[in-house]
């Protein structure tokens, strides 16, 4: 049955559906509140999206599953998901990646670090998710000098307690040195703390130690009044957002360039910043902010325990009515109260998105920084897979990389980038100015004509050594006339590729299929890096240009008006409209007597000159 057949069998019913490829796999899994509309609008619409691009023309078989509610289809799509892990619903990673904090469900409950989805997956109560497990160490050090919970899961001895009784990090309740009811009361404390409510456990504490000291208990006391002010120490690293202790937000923020991005969402809880989490995306699977924000709500919550559920959620990118709706619902049932998306905006509001929207975009920098020393240390593999992939002849350890750039066709100029084993090689960057074309005559096939002719003749020239791969940017068409002077200059068996912007496609010559890597693969993050870095060479240079003939001004029309007073008056007036009104002694403040009164004659002459013509 063909897709048109398919999609007519389709119910406009709220449900989950499944795409699938010819070998029978899973590819994409989606939900919609109208089945009918939405999976028929893949097909019926043009997509400017990279990933559907890709994804849509593999796409043999539709499956779909009923369900009474979108919210219903929502636990549903995330559940096959989870599953089936379609390569095209990656967004954050498997949540088995993430660790959790579990208060273990037993008389006398633990405090663990765990993977919440294992197969053995332990009872309990889960806090979490957390993406930095360094922190969240500290974080189970500092719970355990807190609140001296059990540690074995079986006692070590039968009839005394272990050494974790005597350093102070356990009670002994396998020993009954703890009543059950005072160990409830720990737990409840450690609660109160992962759910970030520490000023409601400062309260507690206090109360307890003052009830203690109260009954003579000065021994328990004791240890309630050290935990009570270490909490408070941690309280006070935190920084207070709200004077409200009531307010629980999480504040979401995207940074994103061309190719991937960054999610920083930072927990308010108490009306104090407790935590930021951040997370990695591939931008080219998503058209907008939007899009990825609504991806990011519907994976990342699904992995948060009800615990960590906030009461208010923040961004500042428009996503479908529907779907804000939708979440909301899903989000209050999971929490057991009300759960607001972007409630009415405030002032505070705005601020708090501006500190998300910094740590966003220092995670963004953070991530460019890491991909290229992993491009640098791995650069032995990423080279052997381009090598491999594009069917090259030579390892590329020396990689060159053109761009043209001119606006509207004026100063024409090229740039060329030259990569070493994965990192730029700045000494051998060369800048050309284009000569063949006329000027407001803009013509990429020529101008790339002209710059592989000039750069290689004269390798050939001076006989130096050729790189080991040449990229163009650009289409079939650049790469053809890239080749055909290459041919011309009797230059056999150099490597030679060009990638088109359009859905990052490298074309090889004589082949008539392009060549795709994988959104997430160094050996296309390396392509795009030196890319790039050709384009931003070729438009500084095009700038300079630009900049350098806008420089030119009626100034430099003075005769016998120095450079350098040229420049002192530019710096002082900006423009020469202000210098030609200007007194021959306001002129004298800051040029000598002779070059004052050469620009003021100038000035003047014009003016004179110009009233004569209308007297006339």
């Amino acid at each position: 049955m063909d897709i048109k057949e398919q999609l007519r069998l389709i119910p406009e019913l709220s449900g989950s559906y499944q795409f699938f490829d010819k070998d029978n796999t899973i590819i994409y899994v989606g939900k919609a509140k109208n089945l009918k509309r939405r999976v028929s609008s893949y097909f019926n619409k043009k997509h400017e999206s990279v990933k559907l691009k890709v994804m849509v023309p593999q796409i043999v078989r539709i499956e779909f599953i009923i369900t009474n509610s979108e919210v219903e289809a929502l636990i549903l799509e995330s559940h096959l998901i989870k599953k089936y892990k379609p390569k095209y619903n990656v967004l954050l990673k498997d949540d088995k990646k993430f660790p959790y904090f579990l208060i273990t469900k037993e008389d006398y409950p633990r405090i663990l670090v765990t993977r919440k989805r294992n197969k053995n997956m332990l009872e309990g109560k889960y806090y979490g998710p957390y993406t930095n497990a360094k922190s969240m160490y500290t974080t189970l050090d500092l719970l355990k000098k807190l609140f001296p919970l059990k540690q074995c899961k079986t006692p070590k001895f039968k009839d005394r307690p272990c050494i974790y009784y005597q350093i102070g990090r356990c009670l002994a309740p396998c020993q009954k040195m703890i009543t059950p009811e005072e160990y409830k009361k720990l737990i409840k404390n450690v609660e109160l703390f992962l759910s970030g409510r520490q000023m409601q456990l400062v309260d507690e504490l206090k109360s307890m130690m003052e009830k203690y000291a109260q009954n003579q208990e000065y021994e328990k006391a004791a240890r309630f009044r050290d935990s009570y002010f270490d909490v408070l120490k941690t309280i006070e690293k935190q920084k207070v957002v709200y004077e409200n202790t009531k307010i629980n937000q999480d504040i979401i923020s995207i940074s994103t360039d061309e190719y991937i991005g960054g999610i920083s969402l930072l927990q308010i809880r108490g009306g104090r910043l407790t935590n930021k989490k951040d997370f990695e995306i591939a931008k080219s699977d998503y058209d907008d902010e939007g899009e990825i924000i609504t991806y990011f709500i519907k994976e990342y919550y699904q992995l948060s325990s009800e615990e960590d559920l906030p009461s208010e959620i923040i961004f500042s990118y428009k996503i479908n009515p529907e779907d804000k709706e939708m979440f909301e619902k899903w989000l209050s049932a999971k929490k057991g109260s009300k759960v607001t998306i972007n409630p009415k905006s405030n002032k505070k509001n705005e601020e708090i998105l501006e500190l998300a929207l910094k740590n966003s975009n220092y995670h963004l920098e953070e991530m460019k920084v890491k991909s290229l020393q992993e491009i640098q240390t791995n650069y032995n593999e990423t080279g052997c897979y381009i090598q491999e992939k594009l069917g090259l002849k030579k390892f590329p350890h020396r990689v060159e990389c053109f761009d043209i750039s001119h606006i509207q066709g004026t100063h024409t100029v090229a740039s060329m980038v030259s990569f070493y084993n994965g990192m730029p090689k700045k000494s051998e960057y060369k800048r050309f100015k284009i000569k063949t074309i006329e000027n407001g005559k803009p013509d990429d096939f020529m101008s790339m004509r002209e710059v592989i002719t000039r750069r290689y003749s004269r390798l050939q020239k001076e006989n130096l050594e050729f790189p080991d791969l040449i990229i163009i940017d650009g289409g079939k068409g650049q790469l053809s006339s890239a080749v055909e002077i290459l041919n011309e200059l009797g230059i056999k068996n150099q490597d030679i590729v060009s990638l088109a912007k359009r859905i990052e496609e490298v074309f090889i010559p004589n082949k008539s299929q392009s060549v795709l890597f994988p959104s997430n693969s160094q050996a296309l993050y390396f392509f795009q890096r030196i890319r790039d870095e050709a384009h931003r060479f070729a438009i500084t240079f095009h700038r300079h240009l630009r900049d350098k003939d806008a420089l030119h001004s009626e100034l430099d029309d003075i005769k016998g008006l120095y450079t350098k007073n040229k420049k002192l008056l530019l710096d002082k007036y900006s423009n020469v409209a202000k210098i030609s009104k200007l007194t021959k002694e306001e002129l004298m403040l800051i040029l000598s007597k002779n070059q004052a009164k050469i620009v003021y004659d100038h000035f003047n002459t014009q003016t004179k000159k110009l009233d004569s013509e209308n007297k006339g």
